[in-house]
This record gives C-alpha cells, structure tokens and sequence, in this order.
C-alpha cells in the first residue's frame, strides 16, 4: 500500500520542478523528468516547427529529433538560457537544416493535432484572411520567417529570439521590421508602410 502523505510530482503538476531542475535530473537518467519536459514542450515546439515548415508530419519529426537531441546532450547542458530558448535553439537549427535541403510546404492552418476534428471555435476562426496571412509568412525568407513564428505565434521576446537564433538583439529587430514591411506590402498592397 502507498503512503497517502506521499504526492506523486507526475499527478501534481503545481509540485513539477523548473525546466532547468528537471534538466539536471535528466542529466543523472531520470527519464520521468525528461518526460515532463517534454510534455510541458512539445506541444510548442511543434507549434513553431509546423509554421516554419508548413508540413505537420516533418514537424513532428523536427520535434521528435529536438528531444532527442535535448536527451543526448542533458549532461552537458549549461543553463545559461532558459530551458525553452535551448530547445527553441535545436529546433530553429533542425528546421533551417530541413529547409536547405527540401522546400517547404504551404499549409493554411496548423491541423489540430488530437484526432484532426476540428472544434468549433477553431472552425469558426478558420477564414480566408488567416489562410492569406499563413501563405504571406511561409513566402518571407527563412530567417524573417523564424523570428515572426517565435515572436508572433510562440511569444518570445528579442533577447530569447536573438539566443534560439543567434543573432543581436538589434539584428532581431531588423528582421522583424523588414518581415512586417513585407507582409504589410503583401496583405496590403498601395497601403503607405508605418515605421513601426
């Protein structure tokens, strides 16, 4: 019989260590911390993979590749960013690398990943305009592409931006004005550009 005093950290996520503490146990072969880790990230990690690519099977292999890479390298992992920029880091990496040597696809929508129902919020939210919106940002240049998907959709700031990339924080900036201007001249064609 177990100890009912005793709380099981995979039933109480409140009692779920930093990203880092975990880290350092997967470090040492704690597989069930890897597994918070994952599943505390994967679900964003696909998110950006699947908005770079435009292909969800190659995003769940781009994620898949990114975790094993995180297991293989926790032993010489140095928490000088956070645990979410070190995987944004693998993940950007693995998609240029993937880019380089297939084209991207184009998809409209992020497909829902559960049973590919969608629900009726996300039915409802599915217009041309998102679908218009998705085609602009997988037309932009990989690196303007990446910086929108992480800024925009994954909500990083420039400083994490600029360590997943590795790039200064002023060069992440640039980008991501050229990246608005070109969607702005996308979406809106004749419209005067704003300086912002």
């Amino acid at each position: 019989m177990t100890d009912p005093r005793r709380v099981d950290p995979i039933i109480d996520v409140q009692k779920v260590p930093a990203d880092e503490t975990l880290m350092s146990r997967v470090a040492t072969g704690d597989l069930g911390a890897f597994e918070h880790l994952v599943l505390r990230h994967q679900g964003s990690a696909w998110n950006a993979a699947v908005r770079f690519l435009g292909d969800p099977a190659e995003a769940e292999d781009i994620v898949q590749e990114s975790f094993l890479r995180v297991l293989r390298g926790a032993t010489s992992y140095q928490p000088i960013a956070s645990f979410r920029t070190y995987l944004f880091r693998i993940v950007h990496r693995l998609c240029v690398d993937f880019q380089e040597k297939k084209r991207p696809l184009t998809v409209d929508d992020v497909p829902d990943r559960d049973d590919g129902r969608p629900t009726a919020c996300e039915a409802a939210s599915r217009t041309d305009e998102q679908r218009e919106v998705q085609a602009a940002i997988a037309r932009l240049p990989a690196s303007q592409r990446m910086a929108t998907v992480l800024r925009y959709y994954e909500g990083l700031g420039y400083a994490e931006i600029a360590q997943v990339m590795e790039l200064t924080e002023k060069a992440v900036e640039r980008l991501l004005a050229r990246a608005r201007a070109a969607l702005q001249e996308s979406l809106l064609p004749g419209r005067p550009r704003s300086l912002s």
